[in-house]
């Protein structure tokens, strides 16, 4: 398992020159990953080709997770029994992942305005006949009931316009987006009072934005808050703020973007809701709604952005994408 030869392309995705890579274990520049040690063996083994997706872990070259396509042949040669082929497809499954986003928020969007049209309409009928059937009535015991009908209608009507979220199109005005997130961590410090740690990683060129603020708040703090929720009050949330460059949302390609990322260093998202969690009414808290992320991704969609995630164990970061060069409505 070492090291024979390297192209430059291999150098950049290893992180290490062939001078140096020359018989190094490629395991241990890999961190040891399980997958390609399997797929290493079994080329040996059997003599059959092997092909398969691995995910890189950060290094000291590589600051992020990468994801590779990996083929591994075997070879006759003097020097080398293997041939171990990379090629870096991150970029490309990001963006399948966030057109797989974009179409799971437009799927969600549809459900929310056909289930609080379904809703909405007949509450006004029920409320207003209980109103009416109030003021017939002149026993106490009985008016109680009326009340309840009436306490529950006002309820289901707030749950709807929870599900449409504010309404009209965003009022913009040039933000500092530090000072909104710093709004945002007042609130939910005094919401929590126990050992939660906040820190900062601001970058301090991002300019001002042109953002709705009532609506911006409402979606950091629905991230921020799920991100506390799922501390149960003890860890650490990092807020994050970085400007990328030539960064494409959907399909469109913008010069430069604010990427803004909660990390929280909880339990994770369960694998089986990672696929669904920005569909409405999908939670893994048994106390959730599961309006907070399809809401926070809808204010963000208003403003040309996207929020993705990724989550494992002890890592969970949800990062709002949003371009400082929006289109206007209609143009």
């Amino acid at each position: 398992m070492l090291i024979a030869g390297l192209n430059p392309a291999a150098e950049n995705i290893l992180g290490i020159s062939q001078l140096r890579a020359r018989g190094e274990s490629l395991l241990r520049l890999v961190d040891d990953e399980p997958e390609l040690r399997d797929i290493l063996s079994r080329v040996i083994a059997t003599g059959d080709h092997y092909a398969n997706e691995l995910r890189l872990a950060p290094t000291e070259v590589h600051a992020e997770e990468r994801i590779v396509d990996c083929r591994v042949s075997p070879i006759c040669s003097e020097s080398a029994r293997l041939l171990v082929e990379l090629t870096d497809v991150t970029r490309r499954t990001r963006i399948s992942r966030e057109n797989a986003l974009l179409i799971q928020h437009g799927a969600g969007r549809q459900m929310i305005r056909q289930l609080a049209h379904e809703i909405k309409n007949p509450l006004g009928g029920i409320r207003g006949a209980a109103q009416l059937l109030a003021r017939q009535l002149d026993n106490d015991e009985l008016t109680e009931y009326t009340d309840v009908i009436i306490s529950e209608t006002d309820r289901l009507a707030g749950l709807v316009d929870t599900l449409l979220g504010p309404g009209g199109p965003p009022n913009k005005q040039p933000l500092n987006i530090h000072e909104l997130l710093e709004y945002v961590v007042r609130i939910i410090e005094a919401e929590d009072e126990k050992s939660l740690q906040i820190r900062r990683d601001y970058d301090p060129g991002l300019p001002l934005i042109d953002l709705d603020r009532d609506q911006m708040v409402q979606a950091f703090l629905n991230l921020v808050r799920n991100a506390a929720t799922a501390l149960q009050g003890q860890g650490t949330i990092t807020l994050r703020s970085r400007a990328v460059t030539n960064f494409t949302i959907g399909d469109v390609r913008h010069r430069v973007i604010a990427s803004i990322e909660i990390e929280d260093d909880g339990p994770g998202i369960p694998a089986d809701l990672q696929d669904t969690v920005f569909y409405p009414l999908v939670t893994g808290n048994p106390h959730g709604t599961g309006l907070g992320l399809p809401a926070a991704q809808e204010l963000i969609s208003r403003h040309g952005g996207l929020i993705e995630f990724e989550s494992r164990p002890g890592r969970t970061v949800f990062i709002v994408q949003i371009p400082l060069e929006q289109a206007e409505p209609g143009r």
